[in-house]
């Protein structure tokens, strides 16, 4: 299936490089529209901040690809059990990891959003 997602071109200095542009902070991409997204650090991560990435349910997204900053950590459990109910799965690594890792799913036509923190 052909997709339109940005390209993660660069990432650090608190923020990203997509499709050559410069966006600050951390970026939430879903159905390939890249968005600002208020997460600053893991410690910071709710089920209400992926409120989009429900809301386009398990239909849209088959799981979210979740870039946690600096280091790998686990998640809330809030948030890995809310996905779960709703169908969706998570996949979660550090920031670095995560963004070169989503250009590849992407480029395979998987149906994920990103969930990037800014490193």
């Amino acid at each position: 299936m052909a997709r339109n997602a940005p390209s993660v071109d660069a990432y650090g200095d608190g923020g990203f490089r997509l499709d050559g542009a410069r966006h600050e902070g951390s970026v939430l991409i879903l159905q390939d529209v890249a968005r600002p997204w208020a997460v600053t650090a893991l410690g910071d991560l709710t089920l209400e901040a992926l409120a989009p990435v429900l809301a386009a349910g398990s239909a849209e997204v088959e799981f979210v690809l979740l870039g946690v900053g600096p280091r790998n950590a686990q998640p809330p459990r809030e948030v890995r059990e809310g996905l779960r109910r709703a169908g969706i799965g998570l996949e979660f690594m550090d920031t670095p990891t995560a963004a070169r890792i989503y250009n590849v799913l992407t480029a395979e036509g998987r149906r994920l959003a990103a969930a990037l923190i800014a490193v």
